[in-house]
């Protein structure tokens, strides 16, 4: 697996940006990737060097929407938690204030 598919997007939501104090950045990330591929994207495209990695699988989940109830299923994702060193940072996770 190519390593600059491994990372689809970050995830800044309240919760996430709470845990960045504790150099710790979650990320969405291709269903089959390994910690290892996880861990070597993150140093390649962010330039830090990742401590540990917490990965989350979340299953599709089948629901009935709209005026006529129409069933759909919403899409299966994985999440992956990073810590990084000590003093690092990621820069798309900062804030003004």
């Amino acid at each position: 697996m190519n390593l600059n598919t491994v990372i689809k997007r970050p995830i800044i939501t309240e919760k996430s940006l709470s845990i960045t104090k504790d150099n710790n950045y979650t990320f969405e990330v291709a269903k089959e990737a390994t910690k290892n591929q996880i861990k070597a994207a993150v140093k390649q495209v962010f330039a830090v060097d990742a401590v540990a990695v917490r990965t989350i699988t979340k299953q599709s989940v089948s629901k009935s929407s709209g005026r006529r109830r129409l069933p759909s299923k919403t899409a299966a994702t994985k999440k992956a938690i990073v810590q990084i060193k000590e003093g690092q940072s990621i820069k798309v996770f900062e804030t003004k204030g």
